[in-house]
């Protein structure tokens, strides 16, 4: 075995809790241990709330440990009530479908799917759609006290507003992808955020029950500002690792832009730099912290697009806010009240008429933010205008 993966989560900051502690710590630093992680397949596409499950993935089979990757085929079709004030929309069958392959192309840039400890993509669809409900009353439910369900945080946010019968069977279905994941695989460990403490937990306990053997819970710290909120969010909705839902170069603005305070927790969680290396970028907290926010822009993107795209990204925005020279042409422009108007006097549409139908379309952005009203005025004297993936121009009002 390699370096015991519960010192490298613990020393970047992952490790929330975890049950029996001791006995898991010296489990990974003996064998090859399948473990799962699960992902509701709610969108076409991953963002940065996964990302640190997704890290953690990379560690723990760089570690020598096999993933398992749940797609939450069949739970979609109910719904997590974790961290929710309401119920979650109910998805199709062939929306889902579609959401599964869009992940499984994203995750393979973190985890291999081959070699002696590949990562499997498992749909617990599989098993759920099809069960018998008397037959699984009996089994797992058996054990679940509906007095200690309802102490779960999961299920107490949710409990004035109101919580539907639906949602309540969510987390024995999660337990029970445990069950089954250890009968099949010999999964014995679950990891997860921190918000599913309480069904990672229960998964656990059953098979504890149901096979009389070790299962193990690990959940991660929730990737938050320092002033709690949750990362990954913007004016605009949440930062996808699409590109086709926020370009590599919004990818990368929006992980420049990390609060000073925020850098060092990040580059530990999400990227793969040294430790010592991070300390050192990290060392000063005056404007040299650029340097560490520059890393940390240029790693992830690098990561979720590829270094190509991470290099466009990095130059566009040293040319755009830096004073680099690489990327972005510079157009003077005058008489422009309107982003319509830059768009004609730049010379990226032929017309007020184009500007206005590929602004309409989605097609025009302003620094990081999309253009959505084709009366839009000016944010500054200076500014970054995107037209699609390729038209980058910076643009200066004389």
């Amino acid at each position: 075995m390699k370096t015991n993966a519960m010192d490298v989560l613990r020393a970047r900051g992952f490790i929330k809790q975890t049950v029996f502690e001791e006995e898991l710590y010296d489990m990974l630093g003996k064998e090859s241990v399948p473990f799962y992680i699960g992902f509701d397949p709610t969108a076409d596409s991953l963002h940065v709330g996964h990302f640190m499950q997704l890290i953690a993935m990379h560690h723990m089979q760089q570690a020598g440990h096999k993933p398992i990757i749940l797609i939450g085929g069949g739970t979609a079709m109910v719904g997590d009530p974790s961290g929710r004030t309401d119920m979650r929309s109910m998805m199709t069958k062939e929306t889902i479908r579609h959401n599964v392959e869009c992940f499984k192309k994203q995750m393979s840039r973190f985890v291999s799917f081959e070699g002696e400890n590949a990562a499997v993509i498992v749909d617990n669809g599989d098993w759920l759609l099809d069960l018998n409900y008397i037959d699984f009353l009996r089994e797992v439910g058996a054990h679940f006290s509906v007095n200690r369900m309802l102490t779960a945080e999961c299920f107490k946010q949710r409990l004035e507003r109101g919580l539907s019968f639906l949602e309540f069977n969510y987390m024995l279905m999660q337990a029970y992808d445990f069950l089954v994941l250890y009968r099949k695989y010999g999964c014995c460990l679950e990891l997860g955020g921190d918000d599913q403490w309480s069904n990672i937990l229960a998964g656990a306990n059953l098979i504890r029950i149901k096979e009389q053997k070790p299962a193990f819970a690990m959940t991660f710290t929730l990737l938050t500002t320092s002033d709690g909120k949750k990362m990954g969010k913007t004016a605009k909705g949440a930062v996808w690792l699409d590109e086709n839902k926020t370009t590599p170069y919004e990818f990368y603005q929006y992980w420049r832009n990390t609060a000073d305070e925020d850098v060092e927790k990040c580059l530990k969680l999400l990227t793969f730099l040294p430790l010592e290396q991070i300390e050192e970028l990290c060392r000063y907290k005056d404007e040299r912290i650029n340097a560490a926010k520059d890393a940390l822009a240029f790693e992830l993107t690098k990561e979720v697009h590829g270094e190509e795209q991470a290099k466009l990204a990095q130059g566009q925005a040293k040319a755009a806010f830096g004073g680099g020279d690489a990327e972005l042409l510079t157009k003077e422009v005058e008489n422009c009240a309107t982003v319509v108007d830059v768009m004609v006097a730049a010379g990226i549409a032929k017309s007020k008429g184009e500007a206005r139908r590929l602004i309409e379309q989605g097609g025009v952005s302003v620094n990081e933010d999309k253009v959505t009203d084709v009366n839009a005025g000016l944010p500054a004297r200076e500014f970054v205008l995107h037209k699609g993936k390729k038209v980058h121009l910076k643009i200066v009002i004389k």
